[in-house]
């Protein structure tokens, strides 16, 4: 876990780094009408946090294998109106849910770790493998996406 720990302390300091380098056309602008700004990237990734801390406190004490809910990932983004709200608020939305995630994620005990997940078509994977899929998960949006 202090891999993941460590990963996500990283990307809550260069986050906000970046995107202050960046100007409000670089931020605001979607590159084709269906496709995501940089700042709806980053509200995306708000809302795949609140999903995950969700999950990674109920893996902890509900029946196992733990089914994960899916969400609409264009509707929260729509529905929450990223592209209309500060950067600055999405940074900080964003950098406080991460930093619940580090506190959760800190406190496992190893042997919950092991907890399965439905993670759909009845596809079982560790408590463990969740947490790195939604760290590779950010950073393939960041890397790919955000600061390309």
């Amino acid at each position: 876990m202090q891999n993941a720990i460590d990963h996500l302390n990283h990307w809550i300091t260069k986050v906000p780094e970046e995107f202050s380098r960046m100007s409000e056309l670089e931020i605001s602008q979607r590159p084709l009408p269906h496709k995501w700004s940089k700042k709806e990237i980053l509200g995306h990734l708000c809302d795949s946090a609140i999903n995950n801390l969700e999950r990674f406190i109920k893996i902890q004490y509900e029946e196992q294998p733990f089914v994960l809910s899916p969400y609409n990932q264009d509707q929260w983004v729509a529905l929450q109106d990223y592209q209309d709200i500060s950067v600055e608020e999405i940074i900080n939305l964003w950098c406080s849910l991460n930093k619940k995630i580090i506190k959760v994620i800190s406190i496992i005990p190893t042997e919950k770790l092991e907890y399965l997940c439905d993670i759909g078509d009845n596809r079982l994977k560790t408590f463990e493998w969740l947490i790195q899929d939604y760290l590779e998960h950010m950073e393939h949006h960041l890397k790919n996406q955000v600061f390309k």
